[in-house]
């Protein structure tokens, strides 16, 4: 009989790898409950405060549209400020000036 510790057999390794990975996974989908839980108490926690708000808080984002815990992730547009045309130029003209000055310490 051979002394000193067993050899792992190729079988013995995956079975352990399974269950790694069977207990990781089990772990992440309890932090996923938990932490559905988590966003459903403060979401009731947010509209509640929401609801305090003057006007009744028809200021809320979920009542523009811009946040819903179930429908995943919307789409959202960012509203960008317009810049004017003379502003646009303005802008132009610094940057081809600082270019040149660029070019010519080249």
């Amino acid at each position: 009989m051979p002394r000193g510790r067993p050899r792992k057999t190729q079988g013995d390794v995956l079975m352990k790898s399974a269950e790694m990975i069977g207990w990781a996974i089990g772990g992440i989908e309890r932090e996923i409950f938990a932490t559905r839980e988590r966003l459903t108490a403060l979401t009731t926690q947010a509209n509640t405060l929401r609801s305090r708000l003057p006007g009744g808080g028809s200021t809320s984002r979920a009542a523009a549209g811009e946040e819903s815990a179930d429908a995943g992730a919307p789409n959202r547009t960012r509203k960008r400020r317009q810049m004017s045309p003379e502003a646009r130029k303005r802008i132009s003209e610094m940057m081809k000036k600082r270019w040149a000055e660029r070019r010519k310490g080249k």
